[in-house]
């Protein structure tokens, strides 16, 4: 048994014993489920379609995108397609390539500059720390040697002298001086994942982040807002719960205040940046459990299933989404409807 199909059998075991331990989440209709499954199926041939020949993924703002690429690779990942195996295989492969290409020589990962280059860099880094174990021997050392480098210079931007307040997180710019909490959640799961498998990532950085994270909890514990002081969005309480269940403050009393008020106020289609929350208030309750990870399933099957398009496709209703194009929106899609098949390292609990 080669490497990559190790790793299959790993998760598949992994799957069948999270739904042991964890009936809570597993509470869709036979029909419901059947509905996810087809609406998956449809959106990654959708992606298929959207591929340049390069081995790209565009964003309609800034053309061929190492953030869209590194999210379309995960949605094949997350519904359980292997690099170089089976009807998806070398497009993922041919996408994992042109993200490593086009790494800076300071370790960035983006492939046009634009005022906020560690998003990008932070997703890529996360795609290329879930595929590392999954690559065939040839790739393999090329993808470490890329994350390693990618790892190291979001270590270096942590480091960026800053006040207090804005201490242990990320913002924009390698050198930026603050921090907000979009920007820091992709930069802490790309350093669990690659701590996951055996990169070096000090356990004092993993500290700082999850300090910087939990001052950008509201008063009374409310949930997330986008700075310290900020107000709280469905988006953003969904992207600290996310980033401190990752760093494995399970439960924090900052989480389940914020899982509280979700449940109590949802994330809905009108809701700014919905896509990005549909990622994250996913994640983030599935890692909760319980009734906040069944109830959140249910909404966001709910919210997402009707909203479709023909093609396979979803488009933001926002337009600072929709500007992004549906590549983005529907590759974050697939990353919340296959959270339950936990084929992504990242998703288990």
């Amino acid at each position: 048994m080669n490497r990559r199909r190790m790793l299959r059998t790993c998760l598949s075991l992994s799957l069948l014993l999270a739904a042991c331990v964890s009936p809570a989440f597993a509470e869709l209709t036979e029909e419901e489920q059947a509905s996810v499954d087809q609406a998956v199926v449809r959106a990654l041939e959708y992606l298929s379609d959207q591929q340049e020949p390069s081995g790209a993924w565009k964003t309609n703002s800034f053309g061929e995108s190492t953030a869209a690429t590194s999210l379309a690779v995960m949605a094949y990942m997350a519904a359980g397609h292997l690099p170089g195996e089976g009807p998806y295989g070398q497009q993922i492969e041919q996408g994992i390539r042109w993200v490593i290409q086009h790494q800076e020589e300071n370790g960035m990962l983006v492939h046009k500059r634009s005022h906020g280059p560690m998003y990008s860099h932070g997703i890529s880094t996360l795609m290329l720390a879930e595929a590392a174990g999954m690559m065939g021997e040839a790739d393999a050392p090329d993808v470490r040697r890329a994350l390693e480098r990618a790892i190291k210079l979001i270590l270096e931007a942590q480091g960026v002298s800053k006040d207090q307040r804005h201490a242990g997180g990320w913002r924009y710019q390698v050198d930026s001086r603050d921090s907000d909490l979009s920007v820091t959640a992709w930069q802490v799961l790309a350093l669990r994942a690659a701590k996951d498998i055996g990169c070096d990532v000090p356990a004092e950085s993993i500290d700082l982040a999850v300090e910087y994270v939990k001052r950008c909890s509201v008063r009374d514990l409310n949930g997330f807002g986008y700075q310290p002081g900020s107000g709280q969005t469905q988006t953003l309480t969904g992207t600290g719960i996310t980033a401190l269940e990752v760093c494995g403050e399970h439960h924090a009393a900052e989480s389940v205040g914020g899982a509280d008020w979700l449940l109590q106020r949802p994330l809905d289609y009108g809701s700014n940046y919905y896509f990005y929350g549909v990622y994250y208030t996913g994640v983030g309750m599935f890692k909760m459990g319980g009734d906040y990870a069944s109830q959140t399933q249910q909404h966001l099957v709910n919210l997402l299933l009707p909203k479709q398009e023909v093609d396979g496709s979803w488009e933001s209703p926002h337009g600072g989404e929709r500007g992004i194009g549906r590549v983005y929106s529907t590759s974050l899609a697939v990353l919340a409807l296959t959270i339950d098949y936990r084929y992504l390292p990242i998703y288990q609990r």
